[in-house]
């Protein structure tokens, strides 16, 4: 059995690395179906995988 450690990001950080608000993050994880699924640490503890992440990113269309 192979383990990877997986790099979390939260939406704070997900927001600065687009430069856009927290609420957009989650208006995109809400609304797009292509969007990463989320990762429920606890009740107030939300995380995404970063390279799920990044590949949502790679198969958007420039300036999308």
């Amino acid at each position: 059995m192979t383990t990877t450690n997986e790099t979390l990001i939260s939406d704070k950080q997900g927001a600065a690395r687009y430069g856009i608000h927290r609420a957009t993050w989650w208006k995109w994880a809400k609304n797009d179906p292509e969007f990463p699924k989320s990762i429920k640490l606890s009740a107030r503890c939300t995380r995404w995988k970063l390279s799920e992440v990044e590949a949502w990113e790679s198969a958007k269309p420039l300036g999308g």
